[in-house]
């Protein structure tokens, strides 16, 4: 891992396949129980711990990840009901120093993932291709982008956070 922001490289969107839907789609169902892995067993000092130098703890960081995909749930949910959506973007820095961040336990996020991610893979997993190219503004990105782009994004997100935390377990033998 020659850069520790980003163990697993950076989103990199990827034509449409039947293949690559059901991976990403497997990734989206799949990423509350991967996080609920990771963080398996780890103490409170642990999750008070930054995943890596720079970065938030990793109380922070499983919490960032219910608080993320939760808008990209409503984004898709926007994208696909919308003509002419421009997305609303979030201060996650801010969201991440909130009290509910600071003071809830990090199962209270997990939780919540896994009744949103069931809710997200049964609202996406039958989609046309029509509607996976259906196109929406994303602020900060130079031109509209698809449905089809916003599924890989949250595939690699959700992977990207779960290998922070085990580049941190790995680097701390826990």
């Amino acid at each position: 891992m020659s850069d520790p922001r980003y163990p697993i490289g950076k989103y990199e969107l990827k034509p449409f396949s039947e293949q690559q839907k059901k991976e990403w789609l497997n990734n989206i169902r799949q990423l509350p129980t991967e996080l609920e892995y990771a963080i398996l067993n780890l103490d409170a000092a642990h999750l008070e711990s930054p995943y890596r130098e720079g970065g938030w703890t990793i109380q922070q960081l499983v919490h960032h990840v219910a608080d993320s995909h939760m808008n990209a749930y409503v984004r898709f949910k926007l994208a696909l009901t919308e003509e002419n959506l421009t997305v609303k973007t979030y201060e996650e820095q801010l969201w991440a120093e909130l009290a509910d961040v600071k003071t809830l336990p990090v199962n209270i996020s997990v939780t919540l993932l896994h009744a949103l991610h069931l809710r997200l893979f049964t609202a996406i997993k039958d989609l046309d291709l029509e509607q996976w190219n259906r196109m929406f503004n994303y602020p900060g990105k130079p031109a509209p982008i698809s449905i089809w782009w916003l599924l890989g994004m949250y595939s690699w997100h959700g992977k990207h956070h779960v290998a922070h935390i085990l580049a941190y377990r790995k680097s701390n033998n826990i």
